[in-house]
């Protein structure tokens, strides 16, 4: 993708220059998609869980900024503060709301404090990637941040659209912890969060039952 600005005497004009893909998706191309990912997740950061600079996930924004430590980025950087934004909107009340905080305070139950950090798509639903020329996929609109390799997987089971050969073809290069089905649902719960401040309280149910497994 190239970025290209153009100065006018009076106006300032701004375009994006970007790869045009095309192709038709082959029988490997999904297990290609697995193993780019886990090769994706093999770049590890020395600075920690977050990035640089913030962004956004969707319309929403995504505050990063390093921590040390997984728990507390996951808690004060993704689950609090969509939790914030429910709230504001009020979406996130009452049993719900007291359910959620509890969770944050006893989070470390289930989520490790320091995995690897690992370069994350962030935003991998099945309608962010796209097959190119001879096959092979390509990620797009990522919401890039550092951050454990798991979170990223338990999204791609949330909404579906991913075939057992790109899970299979992951696995045998990046073997998920024994414990990740256990957590698997709290990573989930960030993105229930994102969809219920975008779409509204359709997916607040989804977020009770979630809550409900821990609380």
């Amino acid at each position: 993708m190239v970025y290209h600005w153009s100065h006018e005497s009076h106006s300032t004009a701004g375009y994006i220059l970007m790869e045009w893909l095309e192709g038709e998706a082959t029988v490997d191309t999904e297990e290609q998609l697995g193993q780019g990912l886990a090769h994706l997740h093999f770049s590890l950061s020395k600075h920690g869980y977050g990035l640089t600079s913030d962004n956004y996930i969707g319309t929403l924004p995504q505050p990063n900024g390093w921590r040390e430590d997984w728990v507390t980025f996951l808690r004060d950087q993704r689950l609090g503060f969509q939790a914030n934004l429910a709230e504001k909107q009020g979406m996130l009340r009452g049993k719900r709301k007291d359910n959620l905080y509890r969770l944050l305070i006893n989070l470390e139950k289930w989520i490790p404090h320091q995995p690897g950090p690992s370069m994350l798509h962030g935003d991998l639903w099945g309608g962010n990637w796209m097959t190119g020329p001879k096959g092979a996929p390509y990620l797009i609109d990522p919401a890039v941040f550092y951050g454990d390799r798991e979170f990223e997987i338990a999204f791609t089971e949330l909404f579906g659209g991913y075939s057992s050969r790109f899970y299979d073809a992951y696995r045998e290069i990046s073997p998920l912890s024994p414990e990740y089905e256990e957590r698997k649902h709290i990573y989930q719960l960030y993105y229930l969060l994102v969809h219920l401040n975008l779409f509204g309280e359709s997916y607040g149910s989804s977020i009770d039952r979630v809550l409900s497994r821990y609380v």
